[in-house]
């Protein structure tokens, strides 16, 4: 594992462990960015913005996209195989989800930047000659990328590439638990003929280490973060110091509602994909479902049903993590009903040594348990009955939480009527997670602030700048 900084690798710094989650032992090392050495990233990102880089027009950058997206492609495997390490997802997840979107954020933002409109007005004045105004976009600057451990490359890479689309230069820091596709990706972008400085990657902590220092840097014009709402707090309080820009998606208890003229058999499926995908370590899994009460039991029967035969599951991130998710379990079983699941599995093998949760679902829980309240980030799920729309619509809206909901129906003026109600930034209907990506992706509440994806995110990433021009 290396560090990245102007347009060369770096292997300084104190060395941590790097740790085997489906096992719990010790497989690497990853050196630690001094705050001299985030100190010369910001600066070569800094450098860049003055150099070459400046000059390169969208066209030039779109072209840069799609060969670090060709990159990619052409390491395919080698990423899987360091997604996998880091995470201990399953294999055909990282193949199919985590290395594949990777891939289609460079090149849909490639795609959006050469079809990107400026916009003009002609202005009347008193003499009759008129004045013609019009909007450039400008790089904000040298932006910090601060990317989390759950989706480690997919994540990094859907900030990476708008920010340069737009012409800014990035210091990116993953999380310390997840950095092999990160130095990955500085490969890549090496071997793409990124100028020197625009891409730059720092490994360490958060905590008086590299995150820290990186987001406070007063050299660091943007933060663009995605991870847990506290430390998007801590980020925010930094940025405000200096008024920096900041784009956060954060955390979510995410709801479903499924009403009784939903299919069950495909809500059931849905719900299955939508609670424990990658062990429910995804910001938009769902953690409490709220059932119409005449398909009540039905729907809870056949859910823990599937949770019981899932297999092909990863581990928890940590040990850390998993202790978190398993305390919550414990107070759920004292205070309600397990109908699936509970604590961790037993493999007899390596894997007794690394961070296992069996997917699990709950009920009976009152709405004020922290069950129910707090994000387990897990393979967790909470059950409980609605009798009326308003009530549902009231359950799902509770909390600080809004980052998206899933709604189970064959009603489709009923669709269309409890979807908008739902206080989230995305509601999907009959299905969980269908992206487009140039749809607004965020949250509302302590889910986060702002919105990625199309326009969106060039938005953010670039300064908008008008010009009048007198006739």
């Amino acid at each position: 594992m290396r560090h990245y900084v102007g347009g060369g690798f770096d292997s300084s710094g104190v060395p941590f462990p790097l740790i085997d989650p489906t096992c719990g032992t010790v497989v690497g090392e990853v050196p630690a960015a001094s705050r001299e050495l985030v100190d010369r990233a910001v600066g070569a990102a800094r450098q860049a913005l003055r150099g070459p880089w400046a000059s390169w027009s969208p066209a030039d950058r779109a072209r840069l996209l799609h060969r670090v997206a060709d990159g990619i492609e052409r390491r395919f495997e080698d990423f899987v195989t360091a997604e996998c390490a880091d995470t201990g997802k399953p294999r055909e997840l990282a193949s199919t989800v985590d290395i594949p979107r990777a891939v289609a954020n460079f090149r849909a933002y490639a795609d959006l930047l050469a079809g990107r409109a400026e916009r003009s007005w002609h202005t009347t004045t008193p003499d009759g000659r008129g004045a013609l105004n019009y909007t450039v976009h400008k790089p904000l600057g040298v932006v910090a990328v601060i990317s989390p451990w759950n989706l480690p490359l997919l994540l990094l890479t859907w900030k990476v590439a708008p920010a340069l689309a737009t012409g800014n230069t990035v210091v990116a820091k993953p999380s310390e638990l997840t950095p092999g596709t990160a130095c990955l990706l500085a490969e890549v972008m090496a071997e793409a003929e990124a100028p020197a400085g625009v891409f730059n990657l720092v490994h360490g902590g958060g905590a008086n280490a590299a995150g820290q220092w990186l987001t406070e840097h007063p050299c660091v014009d943007a933060i663009a973060f995605t991870g847990e709402s506290r430390t998007g707090g801590t980020i925010m309080r930094a940025a405000a110091a200096r008024l920096a820009p900041v784009s956060f998606e954060l955390g979510g208890k995410n709801a479903g509602l499924v009403f009784a003229d939903a299919d069950l058999e495909q809500a059931v499926a849905g719900t299955l994909r939508s609670s424990f995908t990658h062990s429910g370590q995804v910001c938009l899994c769902t953690e409490r479902v709220y059932v119409e009460r005449p398909v009540f039991d039905a729907f809870a029967r056949q859910l823990a049903a599937g949770a019981e035969a899932l297999t092909g599951y990863g581990p928890m991130i940590s040990a850390a993590h998993r202790d978190k998710v398993l305390g919550h379990l414990d107070k759920a079983a004292a205070d309600g009903d397990v109908l699936a699941g509970g604590g961790a599995p037993r493999f007899s093998d390596d894997r007794d040594g690394g961070f296992w949760v069996r997917p699990t679902v709950l009920a009976g829980l009152p709405e004020d348990h922290p069950a129910v309240r707090e994000e387990i980030f897990g393979p967790v799920v909470h059950l409980a009955p609605f009798d009326t729309e308003e009530e549902a619509l009231a359950l799902a809206n509770a909390g600080p939480y809004g980052l998206a909901a899933t709604v189970w129906t064959g009603d489709v003026s009923r669709a269309h009527r409890v979807a908008p109600a739902l206080d989230v930034g995305t509601a999907w209907v009959n299905t969980w997670n269908l992206r487009d990506l140039r749809t607004p992706f965020g949250g509302v509440k302590a889910s986060g602030i702002g919105r990625e994806g199309g326009d969106h995110s060039l938005d953010f990433f670039s300064e908008p700048m008008n010009v009048c021009v007198k006739l």
